[in-house]
Formats: C-alpha cells, structure tokens, sequence
C-alpha cells in the first residue's frame, strides 16, 4: 500500500453515485473515469475494474456496491478529490444502493438512449430523490444506430420529472464525452458539509472480511478527523476499537494520514468478525464522543427462505464452514440449522430476492465446492394463534394445525413493470392470474407502466421468468414490499407411499393449491424409479387428498423357471409373489433421489 497525501478542503471534494437500471453501462461508465483520471494505467485496465467478484463479471451485473477516490484536474486548473460509488442495479440489491446513496451528495442518473427510462430506473432515481441528492442525467450508448437521445429526454421530463435541458449525451464504451460529464460533477453537484474541529461522527457504509487484514470497514466521515492511532466508539454496538491504519481506493487500497470531513476511505482495527460490526452505525472518538448518532439505515429484512442441503450428508460441515465465510462478506443472508426427514441435516437461508439467493447458491457451489440440494423459496407468513399470539413461518414444514389457527397473513408487493404497448394484455393476464390488484396504468410514449400489487408468493416462483416470456424479454420489473394481508392459505404436503415428504410441502392459496399439487405429483412420478411394488403419490391438504398418480410396479418373472408342467405350480408362485408385494407395499421404503428432489422443486410452467 502506497502513503497518500493529507486531507482535501471541502469545496473540493466532490462525492456522487452512480444510478441506473441494469446493463444501461454504469460499471462502463465508471471504468472510464477511473482511466481518465489516471486511477490505473492502460495495463492494469480491464472491463468492470470495480466487479471484483468472477459471478459478477461473468453475468455482467454488479452485486457489491464499491467506491473509489480520483483526483481530477479540473479545466479552471484545481484539483478536486471525487469519491465515485457504483451501486447495482437489481431490485435485489436495492439495500446496496441505499446504502451509498446515503454517503453522497449526487448522482449521476444514466439512461440507454435506445432503451429508454426502465422500472429500477425509477426505483433507484426515487431513492436518489429521498436523500436529496442533486441528479445529472447522463444518456448512454448514443453511438448505437438504435439510439434515441431527443426521444428519450421527453420520456425522462415525462416519468421523472427531471429538466433534461442540459443532460449529456455519452457513449462510456468508446469514451466519448465522459470528460463532460466529470466537468458537470465538478460544476453542478453540492460540495460535502462538515466540521473539522467538532467531535469525529463518521457512518458506517459497508464491511467486509479480508482473510489478512481482518474486518475493513468503508466509512463516509461527517464531522471531525479519523486518524491511525486513535481509539473509537461504535454506537450502536457500544464496543470500542483502536485504529490499525486508515486508508482509501483509487482503486488499489492506499494508505493515507487521516480522513477528514466529507472523504470516503476504509479503516482496519483488529476486528475479528464482521457480525461485530453493524451497517448504519456511527462512529466516534472514544475520548470526545459525538451527541447524538447519524440516521442509519434499516436493518436488511430477508423475504425470500429455502432450505441448503448438501447432497451428500458427509459435506454438512463443509457447508457450515461456507456458510460461515460467506456470511463474512455478505451480512445480508441469514442462516440457521434445519433437520429433513427427507433430505437429513442443512441449513434454513434467507435472502433479499430470488437472485440474492441464486447468486449465493452459486458462490457457495463454485467458491467451496459443494453439491446442494435447494428446497422450493418460501416467503415469510404471519400466523395468529386462537389464543391471540402471533409467530413468524419461515419453513412450511413448521406450520401449526389448522385448529390453532385464527388466521394467516402474506406478504404483498407493489410492483412496477414498463412493458412495450404490444405485450401489455399478456402482461395483465399475467399479474390477474397470480392474484394481482392493479394500481395504477400510465402511458409514456408506445411504453404502458403498470402498478400491481401482488402477494410475493406468488412472484418468488417463476413470475420473472413468465413476464420475460409473455414480453419477449422486454418488460422490465421492480417491486417493494408493501404489507401483510390475511389471506386463505393452505399447507399442501406431499405424501409418498403414504409417508410425509417435508422437503417438497409449501404453502399456497386455497384457488391454487390443487394445481400446484397436482404439477409437483406428475413431475415426480417421470422421476421416482420403479419399484417391485406399487407407490402412491399424493399431495394433501390436511387429511383430504387432492392429487394422486401411482408409480406402477415393477413385474419379475417369477415363472421363468417353470419349464412345462403343471399350471397349478405357476399358479403357486404368482400367489406367492403378490402376497410379498403386498408386504413390501406395508413396510416398503421408498428411497426418493436426490436428482428427483432437484428436478421436482425446479418451478416454472411445464
């Protein structure tokens, strides 16, 4: 690590975001001017220098916000310090994005000009707006034939609201007018406000775990100096470290003296774990304490649960060692043990979206080598006792008899979806099916933006992908949670030569049930191998059967010895062999593979 030079006067330090839908060029665009600013050079250069992880480039979103300190020599001469964060796009990640959002002044809004404003656009402008941030809009990709940048300044005055009179118009893949957009930073965003000499408060943006270094912990310093050396307090945990060396990205980690009002850096004390640490915490000197905390962030509420099995019940403790690693660097999934008759011993996860829990199920799969079993994403209910209490259902398994029960309440979304004027028919049959209550229906242009609101069990199936199919790819989608309304949910269990199967139950509507049922009993009876007796197959709603398919038995030739001779002989032995199976059928265990599981709890629309 390099030293770097003292702390930067206010008025020259600028600190924004970038914000934008996914693949509209943002990880594009900051490459750009971190190469301009001279942050690398040509050889160090590489696409998507801040997707420090493989998934990240491979599947070219951003997962992890990052941040990164340039200095730029501005036309009037000055140098100035821009503190740049490169947020994701994906609704999954949204808490990410508020997290940066909340240590800047400013925003760099960035719009495809040949696709057009889209529904994370919007989500992520209107969290831009919540913490008064100064937007600049910047359309990108004007060099594609398909571009549009006249159009798509109309439809950003229109769904925005944002004066596009002096956006810029740049293309981040050939560099051509990003130096404008780093004179428009400099020119129209806020400088950062802040006291030197008050006592330190500094927000706590991100952790992560560095296996040499151990905790780093980014921080946005608002009064006073953060200096090596120095003892601090954490607020809200009320734990007190000492500083090891105080230091910032250019991209590479630097180290530097101090960090002063408005800067952005990272700090190492000697913190073992990252659970020690809380996001949205206010850090101050341990001698001269601030008054009163920074308004943090809330908490990260997972809302999408599955159960993590490893196929082979001898990885149980690889998988907790994994699990335990990556909850270093991403505190945003929760885990705790859970036992299946079916599947043996595995962990209950929850995560922020169906993508949150993709991504981790594959890091986990590539990054420690496992073989998992994942069991069907369940939403978070909350069931009411007849006694008046009220508990949480994360596990399908773990619901209550229905005599216990007052009631059951799901968990609603609002939902944004800007659909092309052609497939909105499809997409409206799409949210009626699935439960939907339309909110709103606004035109901009030969784009129709719709607002639902639907219950999020219903959308954590495949929703995504069957909007993607019945839009051919074009309708984009963003939700929030909404609230919990009381709904006529049943538990459907999956019952397999009349034993309970827990892995394969879940929860649903009563309308829907049936046919829930009846998709999961036919896919599993293409995957159950045959056996020598007859299995059933059924799926239940408490002691009613609403779906059944046998799997056949398996016929041995039990005559094939009898050459010739008396019929009664063959008579004897086919007797004998259904008595056996009826035996079998009594005490017969089914041994259901793994791959079935897999197959059978892969949603979509056969």
């Amino acid at each position: 690590m390099l030293q770097r030079a003292a702390m930067t006067d206010l008025k020259h330090i600028r600190n924004f975001s970038i914000v934008a839908h996914i693949d509209h060029g943002k990880s594009t665009l900051a490459d750009r001017m971190i190469h301009l600013c001279g942050g690398l050079t040509d050889r160090e250069m590489k696409e998507q220098v801040l997707d420090s992880m493989d998934i990240e480039r491979e599947r070219g979103i951003t997962i992890k916000a990052n941040t990164v300190r340039l200095d730029y020599k501005a036309k009037n001469g000055e140098m100035y310090q821009l503190n740049l964060m490169d947020t994701p796009g994906h609704v999954d990640f949204a808490y990410e994005v508020s997290r940066s959002l909340a240590a800047c002044e400013g925003s760099l809004l960035v719009v495809d000009a040949s696709q057009g404003v889209e529904a994370q656009t919007l989500a992520n402008v209107y969290l831009a707006l919540d913490n008064n941030h100064e937007i600049i809009p910047v359309l990108n990709k004007v060099d594609l034939p398909a571009s549009e940048p006249e159009r798509i300044k109309e439809q950003i005055e229109e769904v925005i609201g944002l004066d596009t009179s002096d956006a810029i118009e740049i293309s981040a893949k050939t560099g051509k007018n990003v130096d404008m957009v780093l004179e428009a930073i400099i020119e129209r965003l806020p400088a950062p406000t802040g006291d030197a000499e008050a006592p330190l408060k500094a927000l706590l943006v991100d952790s992560w775990y560095d296996p040499y270094l151990g905790v780093m912990i980014l921080v946005r310093i608002h009064d006073g100096i953060l200096k090596k050396g120095m003892k601090i307090h954490m607020m809200a945990k009320g734990v007190t470290h000492q500083i090891d060396q105080v230091g910032v990205f250019t991209p590479k980690p630097e180290k530097v003296g101090e960090l002063g009002p408005g800067e952005v850096g990272f700090f190492t004390a000697a913190i073992k774990t990252v659970a020690d640490t809380s996001i949205g915490d206010t850090i101050t000197e341990d001698k001269r304490r601030a008054d009163a905390p920074l308004a943090g962030f809330k908490p990260s509420i997972p809302v999408v649960f599955c159960g993590l099995f490893p196929v082979d019940a001898s990885e149980y403790e690889d998988l907790r060692e994994a699990l335990e690693k990556l909850h270093l660097n991403d505190a945003s999934f929760h885990y705790e043990a859970e036992t299946s008759a079916a599947l043996g011993i595995g962990y209950r996860c929850g995560f922020l979206g169906l993508l949150h829990l993709e991504i981790v199920q594959e890091r986990l799969e590539r990054e420690f080598d496992l073989d998992l079993i994942t069991t069907a994403p369940s939403v978070v209910y909350k069931v009411y006792h007849n006694d008046g209490s009220m508990k949480e259902l994360h596990n399908p398994a773990d619901m209550p008899d229905v005599v216990h029960i007052a009631s059951i309440e799901e968990p609603w979304i609002k939902a944004s979806i800007m659909v092309p004027d052609e497939y909105l028919g499809s997409v409206l049959q799409l949210c009626t099916e699935r439960r939907g209550e339309q909110i709103e229906l606004t035109y901009v242009g030969s784009r129709s933006m719709v607002i639902y609101r639907l219950p999020l069990n219903e959308v954590v199936f495949d929703f995504y992908d069957r909007l993607k199919s019945v839009s051919r790819g074009y309708a984009s989608f963003d939700y929030e949670m909404d609230q919990h309304i009381e709904s006529d949910l049943v538990k459907v269990t999956i019952l397999v030569n009349q034993d309970n199967v827990d892995a394969l139950a879940f929860i649903a509507h009563r309308s829907h049930a049936e046919g829930r049922g009846r998709q999961i009993i036919k896919r599993l009876k293409g995957l159950i191998p045959r056996q020598l007796f007859k299995i059933a197959l059924q799926a239940a709603i408490g002691g009613n059967v609403i779906a059944r398919e046998s799997v056949s038995a398996m016929r041995k030739d039990v005559t094939a010895k009898c050459y010739g001779g008396d019929i009664t002989r063959k008579k004897k032995l086919l007797e004998k062999q259904k008595k056996g199976k009826k035996r079998m059928r009594q005490f017969g265990n089914v041994e259901i593979p793994q791959s079935a599981f897999l197959a059978a709890l892969k949603t979509g629309d056969d």
